[in-house]
């Protein structure tokens, strides 16, 4: 493999204008990354990334649909402009709209798989492509859910497009071992994100019912999930991939109720 040249690292966040993806933009930017803050709205991810840059970070944005692929290898090409390499994306891009299944419509069920889940590979395969082309190798984070693994009423989309990214994460992993590339995920349980914030709103989500169902007793906080991200970005974590590590507050250990 190839040695890093001296530059610092580069770490491009999907849906990093707001939520987890901001925070990981934050975090990372704190870790000594050079970020750069793609989302689909484009004038929100410039003012993240010029926020950034006012508090002395190294910051660029890109306007990115990822159930585009072509925007997607526009957004790694424009990153590559911007810093010369890159070394981390976080797929943290996502939407989320709890409906019953009986209601849910074609274009709903395809919006929710497209951006979830073709969304995470076409961003992954853009990203991979170009750290195969540098050459030493790269860290993926797909950030998924508990949903992954456990079945809440009026999420049937949403579910299944997270334990897609879990699948593609341990696939990725073992495919791209050989070029250096580690790729795991994260998968929160409710966080307290504008996205959360609509949902309660909606009555979606009960506040105080998850803080009985969570054993450490609240929601997880952005924070949170940004330390995961973190930790599976730095050398600490070299030997570790095709992982999903949960968020959760011990949420999933959980199985009494």
């Amino acid at each position: 493999m190839t040695e890093a040249p001296s530059t610092p690292p580069v770490a491009v966040i999907t849906g990093g204008a707001r939520g987890i993806g901001r925070g990981c933009a934050a975090q990372l930017a704190a870790d000594g990354y050079a970020i750069v803050i793609a989302d689909v709205r484009g004038e929100a991810a410039e003012q993240t990334a010029n926020e950034f840059i006012s508090q002395g970070y190294r910051a660029s944005s890109a306007a990115a649909d990822v159930t585009d692929a072509a925007a997607c290898s526009a957004m790694i090409a424009k990153a590559v402009e911007a810093f010369g390499r890159i070394d981390v994306l976080v797929n943290s891009a996502g939407i989320s709209r709890p409906e019953p299944s009986l209601d849910v419509t074609p274009e709903n069920w395809r919006r929710m798989i497209d951006i979830q889940l073709n969304g995470t590979f076409f961003c992954s395969q853009a990203a991979g492509r170009q750290l195969v082309a540098q050459g030493w190798g790269g860290v993926i984070i797909n950030i998924s859910s508990i949903n992954a693994e456990a079945a809440f009423p009026m999420r049937t989309a949403y579910s299944c497009a997270k334990a897609g990214v879990t699948m593609m994460t341990k696939t990725l992993a073992i495919e791209w071992a050989e070029h250096g590339i580690r790729v795991n995920a994260v998968g929160p349980c409710h966080t307290e994100t504008e996205m959360t914030v609509e949902n309660i709103k909606r009555g979606a989500v009960s506040v105080e019912v998850l803080q009985k169902r969570i054993p450490l007793g609240r929601l997880a906080k952005v924070e949170d999930v940004a330390n995961a991200v973190s930790f599976l970005c730095s050398d600490k974590a070299s030997f570790i991939t095709g992982h999903a590590l949960y968020v959760d507050g011990g949420y999933l250990a959980f199985g009494y109720w």
